[in-house]
């Protein structure tokens, strides 16, 4: 198939780019780089051998997206873009609101002009609101912030959608803490400003960015006191975007959700030590108080996506660790401008 990646230039985008070229389909990406850099791209070229178009816009322009159809031959769609910062949702909520629903808007208009029938939606394990542990893909969705209800509301749209149009084969991919990187070591998480997200935040202290990790909490109802989550390498995240993307052909469902995750948890302080061996020293950090909005435990079942699809993790926590370390120390302030 040809693919439109939408945010492909982003973490997980560029890496399901390299996992669909691994597959034998053709891509296309489409990124305002907002939250990316240009650069990647080229990157990216390197690594799959070819070229791949990018079309620089931001998807909420009808007209740009409309046109982007109008030139391009696109079979399927995986869609990313979106801004996904739960902190800056919570300050600026129309932002977000605008962003994230015209930007879903925009594309499907444009995929149903052309015929365009296949949706891979990237949601969030953010739709379980705070009943996150052991969750299963039939739990009633809920939010606690303004980005985990712009998936909450993409979902629902994308069901309606498939209603109205019974030709559309949609999946939802619910997913819970990405991290890792290419084994290459030339593409990798690259956030804009201060981390929001674990594993990045643990690599720019060992590569010298930050000056200690804070543990937000340690009196959690968990094993050692520290939050546990669900983390999945986002090699391992990408295939199952791609196995999604090639189930939609075969399938009578117009709605498919599925968790993509390990089904494993992990803690805050397990990941740090696992980080640590990867880098072959013990890393500063120290306890601070909760963080407004965690929750103690976070994982998928992911038995699913396992039966159906066929796809399951492989790589393990500490190859997580030594995948991010190699982009890291490789990357010390990220991808050039």
């Amino acid at each position: 198939m040809r693919v439109l990646v939408s945010g492909g230039a982003g973490y997980i985008g560029s890496h399901t780019v390299v996992a669909l070229v691994e597959a034998g389909h053709d891509v296309v990406v489409v990124d305002d780089f907002s939250n990316a850099k240009p650069t990647v791209i080229g990157r990216l070229e390197a690594l799959t051998g070819r070229h791949i178009p990018v079309h620089a816009f931001d998807l909420t322009d009808v007209d740009k997206t409309a046109h982007l159809f109008d030139i391009e031959e696109i079979d399927a769609v995986i869609h990313f873009a979106g801004y996904k910062a739960v902190g800056e949702s919570v300050q600026k909520p129309l932002d977000y609101y605008e962003n994230n629903l015209g930007s879903t808007f925009s594309l499907v208009r444009a995929m149903q002009r052309h015929d365009v029938d296949k949706l891979v939606f990237s949601s969030s394990a953010t739709v379980y609101g705070t009943d996150q542990a052991g969750a299963t893909e039939d739990r009633p969705t809920f939010a606690t912030n303004p980005y985990g209800w712009t998936k909450v509301m993409q979902e629902q749209i994308l069901r309606d959608v498939a209603v109205a149009d019974p030709s559309m084969r949609i999946a939802l991919l619910r997913y819970f803490n990405p991290v890792g990187a290419h084994v290459s070591g030339t593409i990798g998480e690259d956030p804009s400003d201060i981390p929001n997200n674990l594993m990045p935040y643990i690599a720019q202290v060992a590569v010298g960015r930050r000056e200690k990790l804070q543990v937000f909490g340690d009196d959690y109802d968990t094993p050692d006191g520290t939050g546990v989550r669900d983390y999945i390498h986002v090699v391992d995240l990408a295939a199952g975007h791609v196995a999604a993307l090639e189930k939609l052909g075969a399938t009578a469902e117009p709605v498919n959700t599925w968790n993509l995750g390990s089904g494993r948890g992990t803690s805050v302080l397990e990941l740090l030590h696992a980080f640590e061996k990867a880098v072959g020293r013990e890393l500063p950090h120290e306890v601070v108080g909760r963080r407004a909005g965690d929750v103690a435990t976070s994982y998928a079942d992911p038995s699913k996506a396992n039966e159906e699809l066929g796809w399951r993790t492989h790589k393990s926590v500490e190859e997580m660790c030594a995948d991010t370390w190699r982009w890291q120390s490789q990357n010390p302030d990220g991808y050039p401008d």
